[in-house]
């Protein structure tokens, strides 16, 4: 198959890179299409003020610089214009942005709210941060995976967005299960009823890489646990990188395949545009 990738971030949050470099870099190497989603602003929204969301007075110039780089590239490589949009129960959400005329949006669960009140933290972030919030939960893990999960199906259920990000992102921290296990059956509910609720949807899976080019993982996101039940139910996949650095846009992506492949499936998705506001897919064989 041809590789694309709809999951980068460039200067405009925290990437290293212009949307000029991605592009150049895309075709390089031969993808056939690269997509843009920067982390959406969310500080004017909520209160929250990060180093690695888009600030909000950024997002114009972004999206002008998005079409201006499609222009350029027309005949060459398709340029797509999308946001990764967090959820964070009754702050903000996906749906916060479906009236800017994006091509698609990424819906992502990054942060958990401490169980006794307080600011919400996020689970990948450096590991002291993921401590911090692990003793917001008395040291228990089971309790903030959870917290987690429940953010996920309230963000299904929510809506809004065309692609679910780094599924089952609360594991990078947990890689050697210390917080909580993975094997357990309070996670294996979980990830059942999330398949559930994605079946029939028509949410699209990323398989995504992040985690292992930047060292992070030791697999990419979601696991083949969960890949296997999300076959299960026909759900749609798409390969990418999570690339926050131009060389990093096909990074690990044999792994992907190769995942998606003893998994169970055959085909991945490629993204084929936008019209009369439904995203497009076509099916590739792995």
């Amino acid at each position: 198959m041809r590789y694309s990738c709809l999951h980068t971030h460039t200067d405009f949050c925290d990437g290293a890179g212009d949307v000029e470099a991605f592009c150049r870099a895309a075709w390089e190497k031969g993808l056939s299409a690269i997509g843009f989603s920067a982390h959406a602003p969310i500080a004017k929204k909520t209160g929250l003020y990060t180093d690695w969301h888009m600030a909000d007075n950024c997002l114009e110039t972004y999206i002008e610089s998005v079409h201006s780089a499609r222009s350029r590239w027309e005949g060459r490589l398709p340029v797509y214009l999308g946001l990764e949009a967090d959820f964070i129960p009754g702050l903000a959400g996906p749906r916060d942005f479906q009236d800017l005329g994006m091509d698609y949006i990424i819906g992502s669960v990054h942060y958990v709210f401490p169980p006794n009140g307080g600011e919400p933290f996020t689970v990948d972030g450096p590991e002291e941060e993921f401590a911090g919030g692990l003793r917001h939960f008395n040291g228990d893990g089971e309790a903030l995976m959870e917290a987690y999960w429940d953010n996920v199906e309230a963000m299904i259920h929510a809506g809004g967005f065309d692609v679910l990000g780094h599924l089952d992102l609360v594991k990078k921290n947990n890689q050697q299960g210390d917080a909580f296990s993975m094997g357990s059956e309070r996670w294996r509910n979980r990830i059942r009823k999330i398949v559930s609720l994605i079946a029939g949807s028509g949410i699209v899976v990323e398989v995504n890489t992040g985690g292992l080019n930047r060292g992070r993982t030791a697999d990419p996101y979601p696991s083949r646990e969960i890949l296997e039940l999300l076959r299960l139910r026909e759900t749609p996949v798409i390969i990418t990188s999570d690339a926050h650095r131009p060389e990093h846009l096909d990074g690990h992506y044999e792994d992907a395949r190769r995942l998606l492949l003893d998994s169970g499936y055959t085909q991945a998705v490629s993204f084929q545009g936008r019209r009369g506001g439904k995203a497009l897919w076509s099916r590739e064989p792995l």
